[in-house]
């Protein structure tokens, strides 16, 4: 999911076994809100939010119910593992208590054009680059998890073949 809110881009990753109708922000009640629909009884879903989209005290609704999903924050991402039960539809609200966080709300310039960048506005401001490896291995490593588990699960109906 891309949220673009205040200017800015995040990107939101939702793994699930239930199917995602559609999503929405409000930036000022800082509050996601996922529309859900499922065929199964049981439903798993892990969600990647970053920090800087929202952040602080949690709280989390299934059907306007309150609910408590299981949370593990980096200071980068929140991964949040949903289980719940209830085959059809389902709306889940996620609340933080902060919202763009570490960031300023960016506005429009609307006296801004093409021919007044020049070079030095794509440069960082000491002219450096940031050489160092990103902090995204958290999602490899879940990728690479679920790659194997695949790859064993062939591997294992291939030998029974």
């Amino acid at each position: 999911m891309d949220i673009q809110t205040s200017g800015y881009d995040f990107e939101v990753v939702l793994t699930s076994n239930f199917y995602l109708v559609d999503f929405s922000f409000d930036k000022n009640s800082k509050q996601l809100i996922l529309s859900l629909d499922s065929g199964l009884e049981n439903n798993l879903g892990e969600l990647v939010i970053p920090s800087t989209l929202l952040n602080g005290d949690f709280t989390f609704h299934l059907n306007e119910q309150e609910f408590f999903p299981k949370i593990k924050s980096s200071e980068k991402v929140h991964f949040i593992t949903f289980e719940f039960t209830g085959s059809g539809s389902n709306i889940i609200s996620i609340i933080g208590s902060e919202y763009l966080v570490g960031l300023d709300e960016m506005t429009p310039n609307e006296n801004s054009s093409l021919d007044s960048f020049t070079d030095n506005d794509f440069l960082p401001p000491d002219r450096q680059f940031d050489t160092t490896p990103t902090d995204d291995y958290f999602a490899w490593v879940i990728g690479g998890v679920i790659a194997i588990i695949i790859g064993l699960i062939t591997v294992k109906k291939f030998l029974k073949k």
